[in-house]
C-alpha cells in the first residue's frame, strides 16, 4: 500500500477520500491546506501544512493527489499539480471500485475517476482531471489535461474536450463535437455543436448554453 498526500481539504477532498478508502491501495498520510486550517483534520486525516510544504513532505514512494475542486478555473489545481511534479512526487491514477474504466482506455497521471463513472473503450483522459460521480465518457472521447467532468455529465462518442475545461453536472454533449480549451459548459446544458477555445479570464470564459 503506497502512501498518499492530498493537496486541498475542501468538499472535493472529502469525496476523494471516500474513493481512495474504497479503492484500498493507498494510505492517506494527511492533507495540505491553507495556513488558517493547520492543526485541523479532514475526516480524521491531519492537515500537515500548506501547499508550500509539499517539497519537504514528498519522499521515495510517496504520492500526491490534487483534491482541490474546479469550476470557474483550473489554475489552482494546475499550480498544485506542478508543485507536486517539481517535488518529484508519484502522481497516481485513482479509479473508484464502483466506477467502470475500460482496459482499452488511457488515463493520465493524477486523474481521479469517482463512484459510478463510466470511462468506455478508446477514451483518452489527460493528466490532473476529475471524472466525477456518475459521469459517462463514451467510446473514443478525448479529454485534455486539467479538465473536470462534473457529476452526471454525458459525453457521447467521439467528443474532443480541450484542456482546462469544466463540463457541468448533467450536461449532455452530442457525438463528435469539439469543446475548445478553457470552455465552461453550464450544468444541464445540451450541447449540439462545437464550442470555441476560450483563453480569457475565468469570468469571461466561453460559456455554451443548451
Amino acid at each position: 500500500m503506497s502512501e498518499l498526500i492530498l493537496m486541498g481539504g475542501g468538499g472535493h477532498c472529502r469525496s476523494a477520500i471516500d474513493v481512495i478508502e474504497a479503492e484500498g491501495s493507498h494510505h492517506i498520510i494527511g492533507v495540505l491546506e491553507r495556513p488558517a486550517f493547520e492543526g485541523d483534520d479532514v475526516m480524521g486525516y491531519p492537515i500537515l501544512g500548506s501547499d508550500d510544504a509539499v517539497a519537504d513532505l514528498v519522499g521515495p514512494g510517496i504520492g500526491v493527489l490534487v483534491t482541490i475542486g474546479q469550476i470557474k478555473t483550473s489554475k489552482i489545481r494546475e499550480r498544485a499539480f506542478a508543485a507536486a511534479e517539481k517535488a518529484g512526487a508519484f502522481l497516481p491514477v485513482i479509479v473508484s471500485p464502483h466506477a467502470y474504466c475500460s482496459r482499452h482506455a488511457d488515463i493520465g497521471a493524477g486523474t481521479l475517476v469517482m463512484h459510478g463513472a463510466v470511462v468506455n473503450a478508446a477514451c483518452r483522459v489527460g493528466e490532473n482531471c476529475i471524472v466525477n460521480s456518475m459521469a459517462l465518457l463514451e467510446h473514443d472521447v478525448a479529454i485534455g489535461d486539467h479538465t473536470h467532468i462534473a457529476t452526471g455529465a454525458r459525453v457521447n462518442g467521439g467528443v474532443k474536450i480541450g484542456p482546462r475545461c469544466f463540463i457541468g453536472s448533467g450536461a449532455v454533449l452530442h457525438n463528435d463535437i469539439e469543446i475548445g480549451e478553457g470552455a465552461i459548459i453550464p450544468a444541464g446544458s445540451v450541447v449540439r455543436s462545437s464550442v470555441p477555445t476560450c483563453l480569457s479570464s475565468p469570468d469571461q470564459q466561453g460559456v455554451a448554453h443548451g
